[in-house]
């Protein structure tokens, strides 16, 4: 099994901060990711128009975390929120 590297921006570590509530889901959700980005519990997807190259996996019904792909064993959270994120 691959582990996934992490990091953070200092965008998602502030928007992490406005959903402390959600803190035990989005921990669950990270450390299925850092085992496989692709887990169908995810449902991680492409992004497409201005945000082509970005990438996105769902937290709950509501909460998506935003992320770029650095290189085959790490990726970046670039942040994290409602579908507000994405405009």
């Amino acid at each position: 099994m691959k582990i996934f590297r992490v990091y953070y921006s200092r965008r998602f570590k502030k928007s992490l901060q406005a959903h402390r509530s959600a803190k035990e889901i989005i921990k669950d959700k990270i450390e299925l990711f850092i085992k496989d980005p692709f887990n169908p519990q995810l449902k991680t997807h492409k992004l497409t128009g201005k945000l082509a190259g970005f990438w996105s996996f769902s937290v709950s019904f509501h909460l998506r975390v935003l992320f770029e792909f650095i290189d085959s064993e790490t990726a970046g959270f670039v942040d994290i929120g409602t579908h507000e994120i994405y405009h």
